[in-house]
């Protein structure tokens, strides 16, 4: 499995409107092969992460270059503070 953890930085009066466009944005991205889950995650001090899994990097690379995910990426400054900072991950046990 492949995981990407994104550190982003919203701008507070986006919040509610961000949640949204994720929940939105993943009617889309679903649909790709390989897609396992795409979440939203806030820790206690407020800070957000966006986690998304993918079967293998192969099918992740694909969507993350595909025309669908460009158009959300272009709408994500609206949104942000600050540019994301991205991670990923194999996950090499369960």
């Amino acid at each position: 499995m492949f995981v990407a953890i994104v550190e982003i930085v919203l701008k507070d009066e986006k919040k509610d409107d961000f949640k949204t466009w994720i929940t939105e944005s993943n009617k889309t991205l679903s649909k790709f092969e390989g897609f396992v889950s795409r979440r939203l995650l806030e820790s206690q001090d407020g800070g957000n992460r966006i986690m998304v899994e993918f079967q293998n990097m192969e099918s992740f690379q694909k969507m993350h270059s595909s025309p669908e995910h460009s158009k959300f990426a272009d709408q994500l400054p609206e949104f942000m503070a600050q540019p994301p900072q991205r991670n990923s991950f194999q996950v090499v046990a369960k």
